[in-house]
C-alpha cells in the first residue's frame, strides 16, 4: 500500500482569479498532475488547495480505473480546500475547523481580529486495504508560512510589520496543529498499537518546527533513536513522522527561495510505522525532486503546470 499527500497548488477551473486564464493552460495543468498520480499510483492520496470541486473530478476522470474522492466542506477565503483520492471507498469520519474548546482564539492582524476555528478543514476518513482492516487518515493544510499583508499585499511596508504577520502566521499554525493533534487523538483513540491511523498533508513547516513538533504526542522513541525499538506507553498515543525513513538527498517538498524545505509530511501510528518498507518525495526511483523555486507572491506562478510542492509518500507492507 503506498499512501501520500500532494499539494496540488490552486486547482481551478479556469476563468476565476486563482486558476489558469484558459482552457489550454488547465488541460497543461491537469495532465501534468494526473501523469505524476499514474506513475507515483497511490492507494489513498490526502490532497491540498483543491479550488473547485469539480476540477479534483476532472482529474480523476484522467486517471486509470476508477477512484473515490472525498472534499471537505471548509474552504478557506480563497476557496482551497483539503480532499483524497482513493482506491477504495471512504467513510468520511470528521471534517472539522473546530479549536479544542480550552484554546482561545489567537490574533490574526494588526486590528485585533481573531480567530477561533481554523482557516481551512480537517478531514478523517477511514478506507479498508485489502487485508489489513481499516486505515484511518486525516489530511490537512495548515496555515502558510509565506506571508499576506493588509489590502492584498505580499511585501511588507517594513520589517515591523514583517515581524507582526509572521508571528501572527505562526500563532494561527499553532493553534491548527493543536487542533489536529486533538483529532488525531481521536482517531487513536489510544490504541495506536492496534490502529492503522496516518495523519498528512502540508503543515506549512519543517520536521523539527515546534508546530510539527506538536503532532508528535509523546516524545521519545523517534525514528534514528535508541528507543525507537523498545515498546513504551506512548507508543499507544505517539505518532511517527516518516521524514527520516526518506534518503537525505530527496528530504524536501518544495523550494522556497532557493532553498529546500520539506513541509509535506505523512505521520503514522505505532502499528504502521514498523511495517514502513520505504518512504519519499517525488516519484519512486527518480532521485531528487525536480521543482521550481518559489518566491513570496504565489500569484507569480499562476496557470503554471503541475505543482510547486512534490508528493510525499510511504510505501507499508503487510
Amino acid at each position: 500500500m503506498l499512501l501520500g499527500t500532494w499539494n496540488l497548488e490552486n486547482l481551478y477551473r479556469p476563468g476565476g482569479p486563482y486558476g489558469p486564464e484558459n482552457e489550454a493552460a488547465y488541460g497543461a495543468k491537469l495532465a501534468a498532475l494526473a501523469a505524476v498520480i499514474t506513475e507515483l499510483d497511490p492507494t489513498l492520496l490526502g490532497v491540498q488547495e483543491v479550488g473547485d470541486p469539480e476540477a479534483l473530478k476532472d482529474l480523476a476522470g484522467m486517471l486509470d480505473d476508477d477512484w473515490h474522492l472525498a472534499l471537505s466542506e471548509h474552504a478557506d477565503s480563497r476557496g482551497i480546500r483539503v480532499g483524497f483520492l482513493s482506491r477504495t471507498a471512504v467513510t468520511v469520519l470528521a471534517d472539522t475547523t473546530a479549536f479544542p474548546a480550552e484554546l482561545r482564539p489567537v490574533q490574526v492582524d494588526d486590528s485585533g481580529v481573531t480567530a477561533a476555528r481554523a482557516g481551512r478543514g480537517f478531514l478523517a476518513v477511514e478506507v479498508v486495504a485489502a487485508g489489513d482492516g481499516p486505515l484511518r487518515v486525516a489530511v490537512c493544510h495548515l496555515k502558510s508560512k509565506l506571508l499576506s499583508y493588509p489590502n492584498g499585499r505580499f511585501q511588507p511596508r517594513d520589517e515591523g510589520e514583517r515581524g507582526r504577520y509572521g508571528a501572527y502566521a505562526l500563532y494561527r499554525r499553532a493553534a491548527e496543529a493543536t487542533a489536529l493533534r486533538a483529532l488525531a487523538d481521536e482517531l487513536l483513540d489510544g490504541d495506536g498499537q492496534g490502529r492503522d491511523v496516518a495523519v498528512l498533508g502540508d503543515l506549512n513547516d519543517e520536521v523539527q518546527a515546534a508546530t510539527t513538533q506538536i503532532l508528535l504526542g509523546p516524545p521519545g522513541s523517534e525514528i534514528g533513536t535508541p528507543g525507537y525499538e523498545k515498546d513504551d506507553k506512548g507508543d499507544a498515543t505517539r505518532l511517527w513522522d516518516v521524514a527520516p525513513l526518506i534518503p537525505p538527498g530527496q528530504r524536501y517538498s518544495r523550494v522556497n527561495s532557493g532553498r529546500r524545505e520539506l513541509i509535506d509530511h505523512v505521520l503514522v501510528s505505532h502499528r504502521l510505522v514498523h511495517r514502513v518498507t520505504a518512504a519519499g518525495t517525488g516519484l519512486p526511483g527518480e532521485g531528487p525532486p525536480g521543482l521550481p523555486s518559489v518566491g513570496p507572491d504565489p500569484a507569480e506562478r499562476r496557470g503554471a503546470p503541475g505543482s510547486d510542492h512534490a508528493p510525499v509518500w510511504v510505501r507499508i507492507g503487510g
